[in-house]
């Protein structure tokens, strides 16, 4: 560690403006120490759960850190690492979970997950019987999916820009209102929404397309959210600077302020794909399900991948919950892709800020 020192002048010594500080990688240090101690102590105490073992290091770390960055930086620098390792703990707790997760869907659905099982439906197989596959639940889920965004982000699209660019008044404050409760409606209320009015009203049978409308009443308060704070985010000047050449305001939003954030809202409208994508209530009550493959998403019942995995992992059968682990890696995957393509053309969209 580093100490105080003087440095001669012409007037005498003066001290340097510099302090005693740990090492660089003391943290590292105090954190392998407080891993074995929270080893030690769980198993002197009989604690069979690693969570605890866990959670003991946790607390050694911050408290060790705290007094030893005290003792030797000061409290002042001692009340500052405390924050950072606090922040760091609770990074930690949150990332446990998630891993856990990742790695057990991983352990247990690679038993079953092979070419095979991606390019066939189950047809005529039982649910105690070894095979069948997920294809018929891919369709079902990219064709409801796509039949949602393709009705939810123009709707959404187009309320974002009313409420940002011509909204004023009791109508806009209404809007809004209407827009964030919609936003934490249950998934199951916009099933029976749509099996009320759709099926029991109007007299339509379950199908692909009946799903794709809940899906796309969950989607929409999301666009309308994000493109409405992208849209927040473009310079007024860029407007004025338009309207001043001339420019009709529709035009200018079609010109200048729709293109300057179609990254933002590009990167909503994947997050509200995802969001939907894994959703297993609306599909139950409006789809159905089919073992089959079924193309067409206005006739029949069709299958999803959350379907699939439900009923799957609720047969019970050693040969379902296989084939249910291994659907719901590849329904993490494709939420996964989605999310990298998000961040991809954000990224790819975002405004360059170098010459």
């Amino acid at each position: 560690m580093s100490t105080a020192t003087t440095t001669p002048t012409a007037g005498g010594p003066a001290p340097r403006l510099s302090s005693a500080r740990l090492p660089r990688w003391t943290p590292w240090v105090v954190a392998l120490g407080s891993v074995a101690a929270g080893c030690a102590a769980g198993l002197a105490a009989g604690l069979s759960s690693k969570v605890q073992w866990g959670l003991i290091a946790g607390l050694l770390f911050v408290a060790a850190n705290f007094a030893l960055t005290a003792r030797v930086e000061g409290r002042r620098q001692a009340r500052d690492r405390l924050a950072t390792s606090l922040v760091w703990a609770s990074f930690v707790l949150a990332l446990i979970p998630l891993l856990s997760l990742l790695w057990v869907t991983l352990e247990r659905g690679v038993k079953v997950l092979d070419g095979y099982f991606l390019s066939h439906s189950m047809g005529v197989i039982g649910d105690a019987e070894t095979g069948g596959g997920i294809y018929h639940a891919i369709v079902g889920t990219l064709e409801q999916v796509g039949l949602a965004t393709l009705m939810a982000v123009p709707i959404g699209l187009l309320t974002a820009v009313y409420l940002v660019e011509y909204g004023t008044g009791k109508l806009a404050k209404a809007v809004t209102f209407f827009v964030d409760v919609m936003t934490g409606i249950p998934s199951i209320v916009a099933g029976l929404f749509i099996f009320s009015s759709w099926i029991m009203i109007l007299g339509f049978q379950p199908s692909g397309f009946a799903g794709a409308l809940a899906l796309a009443i969950l989607m929409m308060p999301v666009v309308v959210r994000s493109t409405e704070e992208m849209l927040k985010l473009v310079p007024n000047e860029l407007r004025e600077a338009s309207l001043a050449l001339g420019v009709p305001k529709w035009r200018t939003i079609l010109k200048v302020v729709l293109p300057t954030s179609v990254g933002g809202i590009t990167t909503g409208v994947m997050l509200a794909v995802a969001r939907v994508a894994g959703e297993t209530a609306p599909v139950l009550l409006l789809v159905w399900g089919n073992p089959l493959i079924n193309m067409n998403p206005f006739e029949q019942g069709q299958s999803s991948l959350p379907l699939y995995v439900y009923q799957q992992y609720a047969a019970g059968q050693t040969a379902s919950i296989d084939r249910a682990w291994a659907a719901a890696l590849v329904l993490i995957a494709f939420v996964m892709v989605l999310n990298l393509a998000a961040r991809g053309i954000a990224r790819w969209k975002a405004p360059k800020t170098g010459r």
